[in-house]
């Protein structure tokens, strides 16, 4: 059985020592650097061995763990992370957010709670890697999909796109121009219907009417307390 290959990123050395061989014991490859610049050259050798998710530090000189995740986002956009840090603002948890964080976890913390949250991450982006695609371009109005690069074109224009994002893409336009509940499409893309998920979820929303804003036919429509319509006019 291949082991999940985890990049863990945190500038303390005891703690970063100690939960490299804590995640060890769990079954996972660890690679572990001690900085952001460290993790961005760990990056450019993955395609030796890819990594299967991120574990990001915050606070950390130099490169901090948000910058550290803006340039992972345009490198490895098909790599999941999560943040860790000792600050509870909420400013940096919507920060984290809008990022496009899988979770957020304040230290200090149960370890074991990380390998579940892992687990649970690794295991919602294996089904979406599972899921047989009929084509690598999907058709959206005047929008095509790229399932293969993540990234959204148009008229000769890219969007570079996150995995989350483009499954999150497919899996409104499957149930196009029906309501959708929302804890539906968080089972689905987040494995959970918690306070965190739902308001990743917005955000990643957002960005979605974002992305479509050039076409009038394409509409993300909310019903309150309900769920969301992903709108395609033919």
């Amino acid at each position: 059985m291949i082991k999940a290959h985890l990049l863990l990123v945190e500038d303390d050395y005891d703690f970063g020592s100690i939960l490299k061989q804590y995640l060890e014991v769990h079954g996972y490859q660890v690679s572990w650097a001690i900085n952001g610049q460290r993790a961005l050259e760990l990056l450019q050798k993955e395609e030796e061995m890819p990594f299967s998710i991120a574990v990001l530090d915050v606070m950390m000189p130099e490169i901090d763990g948000f910058q550290l995740a803006e340039k992972m986002i345009q490198q490895s956009p098909e790599v999941p992370f999560i943040f860790l840090t000792a600050r509870k603002l909420k400013e940096d948890k919507i920060k984290g957010l809008k990022l496009g964080a899988d979770d957020y976890i304040v230290k200090p913390f149960d370890a074991d709670i990380l390998v579940l949250r892992i687990q649970n991450i690794l295991r919602r982006t294996q089904q979406h890697t599972k899921q047989p695609e009929t084509e690598d371009k999907i058709k959206i109005s005047t929008y095509y999909l790229d399932t293969q690069n993540y990234c959204l074109l148009r008229e000769g224009k890219v969007q570079k796109i996150t995995e989350k994002e483009a499954a999150l893409i497919g899996f409104l336009y499957q149930n196009k121009n029906k309501l959708l509940k929302r804890e539906v499409i968080l089972q689905q893309l987040w494995g959970d219907a918690d306070f965190f998920s739902g308001r990743s979820m917005d955000v990643f929303i957002s960005r979605l009417r974002k992305y479509f804003k050039e076409d009038s036919r394409i509409k993300i429509e909310s019903t309150r307390g309900i769920g969301l319509t992903f709108q395609v006019e033919q």
